[in-house]
């Protein structure tokens, strides 16, 4: 076992998760308590893609002009709620891995927006932790769903367990 994924070294992941899932939740519950509204986010990002140096590429301005404010009621849930949802997914430690891809992903989508604030750091916190793979859920509730999920899956798939009685 690499040192990395050693019970030892998964509470220092499990602390640093946990950290990062508390950061999440605290930004998605004032979003989801105040009544975020992203239109007012992206028309600034959109604003600063103009200009000799702009901080948003002019790609990026286009799609936020062209699919996410015309469906920024969309939008703004699906934000305020992953951050929730991936919070309390590293909190638990509960589908880690792809709690961790969407809130890299929506730190990703944050900077280039042209915001940076925590973003960065966020973002290469969750991106150690999905180098640390199965350590950073080792004390979780992914080290006992994992392996059940896949002992049920693979019976599945192999049919075992499957009605015979027709053969």
């Amino acid at each position: 076992m690499k040192w990395w994924k050693t019970p030892q070294a998964a509470i220092a992941w499990t602390i640093i998760r946990i950290w990062l899932g508390i950061q999440w939740i605290e930004a998605g519950w004032h979003k989801v308590a105040d009544g975020f509204d992203a239109g007012g986010f992206m028309q600034g990002a959109i604003a600063k893609a103009g200009g000799d140096h702009p901080m948003v590429a002019g790609w990026y301005a286009n799609f936020l002009e062209s699919v996410a404010i015309p469906n920024s009621g969309l939008f703004s849930f699906l934000v305020s709620w992953g951050e929730i949802l991936v919070g309390l997914g590293l909190i638990l430690g509960a589908a880690t891995i792809p709690a961790l891809i969407a809130g890299a992903f929506m730190n990703l989508n944050f900077m280039l927006a042209g915001t940076t604030s925590t973003n960065p750091v966020l973002y290469t916190v969750a991106f150690i932790l999905l180098f640390a793979g199965s350590g950073s859920y080792y004390w979780g509730v992914d080290r006992l769903a994992i392996p059940y999920l896949k002992e049920r899956f693979i019976k599945k798939a192999s049919g075992v367990g499957e009605n015979t009685a027709a053969q």
